[in-house]
């Protein structure tokens, strides 16, 4: 067993470090010295805005995403095309979204993907509220923007089938080759998607 090299507190402040994603035990070391080393400059405001976010950071009760405020900024902003809702796995999918500012819509997190391994089924997701929400005759479509992954694909399957009695349009992004992608470097599952979402050139 490795011998600690610092104090409880420090090393309290590495195994935190080291639970959050991307961060292995190395990775976490750097982060905690780099932020003790810079105390002033990095720690002290980080602690402080740690302090807040704890303080004032909320789930959104209409879409899922987390804000300072309920109703989230985006379910709030009047400019938003609110007949559009596209549904995403995670707040990070929401984010990456708003950060390619590829649609002006609304969003719903689902909180993750159908996975019967992991003992995550459809009570376990906000699929019952997504419905509500449609069910209220705002909406004219839900877009599925979730992974293609077997779990992902099994979750749009089930959004689909509990939305077939609504008169809500679902569609879901396309699948295929990425912008500036090499078909040389595509793995075979890619191509073939990008084969059978064909478009008339």
């Amino acid at each position: 067993m490795p011998r600690a090299v610092a104090g409880p507190e420090i090393e309290r402040l590495i195994q935190l470090l080291g639970r959050l994603p991307g961060l292995g035990p190395r990775s976490a070391r750097r982060a905690a010295l780099a932020l003790v080393k810079k105390k002033d400059l990095l720690l002290v405001p980080l602690a402080g805005a740690m302090t807040v976010a704890a303080e004032r950071i909320v789930t959104c009760s209409v879409c899922g995403n987390v804000d300072t405020s309920d109703p989230c900024i985006i379910c709030t902003d009047p400019t938003r095309d609110g007949r559009t809702i596209v549904v995403v796995e995670d707040v990070s999918d929401l984010w990456a979204l708003e950060r390619a500012a590829a649609i002006n819509a609304r969003y719903h997190v689902l909180g993750g993907t159908l996975s019967p391994l992991d003992g995550v089924g459809p009570e376990d997701l906000t699929i019952d509220q997504l419905v509500a929400r449609c069910a209220g005759g705002d909406v004219s479509e839900v877009i599925i923007a979730v992974n293609a992954t077997v779990d992902g694909q099994a979750t749009a399957h089930v959004i689909t089938d509990r939305l077939a009695g609504l008169p809500v349009k679902v569609s879901r992004l396309a699948h295929g080759v990425p912008v500036g992608g090499e078909l040389d470097y595509l793995d075979e599952g890619t191509l073939s998607a990008a084969i059978r979402a064909r478009t008339p050139f």
